[in-house]
């Protein structure tokens, strides 16, 4: 078409908008598994209303703010999701080349533990003090490179067509890898951590569709192992006596047994609606220890309620079956595996957690996924989203 100086005109069509990308059928965002990204979110601002309920009169540990652990709560959950989006940017499968390199920075961080860089915090040498009121929890870590290790190697050949199933050698090479890790861990000792990992193991190999036998052997070593870990003296006396009170609640209500009874107090006090949040006297009063952290359920079931507390574990569920349904619905082992391990984990951890403020579990020391306080747990738990995340929206089309 002519202009009006006889200059020759060219019509184009304007190029698809940014909203209208966004919003295609490939797109990330459309692809993202939204009902596992909204969960994970509500139980992140609902920990935050905790953490902040549990901590806002505690001056000895909010440095006189009462809003210090909240605000550092919603940083810390700002910095997981930015984790997240880099995970889902970079893929698991552009990760995977980079997971002997994870692997080995993981284990370094848990071998700084035992050097002079080590801080002791909450009777656990397992953290590293960074400075400037920050520290970090390499173990955290961990579990997430053992379940990458384990997957790459596992998954290897089994993608690439060559096996239907990890054969013997592969399982033995993934298990020594595993191991490493899990030893360096034991030595701080952080027991709350080993379990979990073991939990990890087993998950993995369950979907990698390795041979049956290991995973009856596994579970055999670790019933031995934890005999001789006990005998031989290698846990400290209050871990010790942890497992004491488990067995015998009525053991020291006013020692050892304290923390789980007072846990069970504040719980059963909320009753069906709870007394309304900031208005728990258990927490008010302070009477119940690490509230903001491992015992950070309990302020859910005295504030909350039975309707607010099942509203965490509903949250924490949803999380659990999209997981499960990405793991089903994935056409690669490795995501599968990965998949798996994350599975394994946030359900042990979960149970863990609130089994040990309900008393039908002994108190390990492990936070509650999403809700509890606490950076390098935040951290690690939204990077697994961000995997479980990449493993669906690079899964195709068609699936």
């Amino acid at each position: 078409m002519a202009g009006p100086h006889g200059f020759s005109v060219q019509r184009y069509a304007p190029e698809r908008g940014t909203l209208a990308k966004l919003t295609a059928r490939d797109s990330v965002v459309r692809r993202l598994d939204w009902p596992l990204l909204w969960a994970s979110l509500a139980l992140s601002v609902i920990g935050a209303l905790l953490v902040w309920s549990a901590t806002r009169t505690r001056d000895q540990l909010n440095q006189g703010d009462p809003e210090y652990f909240l605000w550092r709560h919603i940083v810390n959950t700002g910095i997981g999701l930015v984790l997240m989006i880099g995970t889902i940017w970079l893929g698991h499968r552009t990760l995977r080349g980079a997971v002997p390199v994870l692997y080995g920075l993981s284990v370094v961080l848990v071998l700084l533990v035992l050097t002079p860089l080590g801080a002791t915090i909450n009777g656990a040498h397992a953290w590293i003090v960074l400075g400037g009121g920050f520290s970090l929890q390499p173990s955290e870590f961990t579990k997430i490179t053992i379940i990458l290790i384990m997957a790459m190697l596992l998954a290897a050949r089994v993608d690439a067509g060559d096996q239907e199933h990890p054969d013997h050698p592969t399982v033995v090479k993934a298990l020594c890898l595993a191991v490493v890790p899990i030893v360096v861990i034991m030595l701080m000792p952080d027991l709350g951590s080993v379990m979990v990992i073991a939990v990890i193991i087993l998950g993995v190999l369950l979907t990698s569709g390795a041979s049956n036998r290991w995973v009856l052997g596994l579970i055999g070593t670790g019933a031995i192992g934890a005999v001789v870990v006990w005998q031989i003296g290698l846990l400290d006396e209050y871990q010790i006596n942890r497992f004491a009170a488990f067995a015998n609640p009525e053991l020291d209500p006013a020692g050892v047994g304290y923390n789980t009874n007072q846990a069970r107090i504040a719980i059963g006090s909320g009753g069906l609606t709870g007394t309304g949040l900031f208005k728990g006297s258990q927490t008010t009063g302070q009477f119940v220890p690490e509230q903001q952290t491992d015992f950070v359920f309990t302020v859910a079931g005295e504030e909350l309620g039975f309707l607010g507390a099942g509203l965490v574990l509903l949250l924490l569920g949803v999380v659990l079956w999209r997981a499960c349904r990405i793991a089903r619905e994935t056409t690669e082992l490795y995501g599968t595996i990965v998949a798996g391990g994350i599975i394994a984990w946030f359900a042990f951890q979960s149970f863990e957690n609130i089994g040990m403020t309900l008393g039908i579990m002994p108190v390990a020391g492990l936070p509650l996924p999403f809700v509890s306080y606490g950076g390098s747990s935040m951290f690690a738990v939204w990077v697994a989203i961000g995997l479980l995340q990449s493993i669906r929206v690079q899964r195709p089309m068609s699936a």
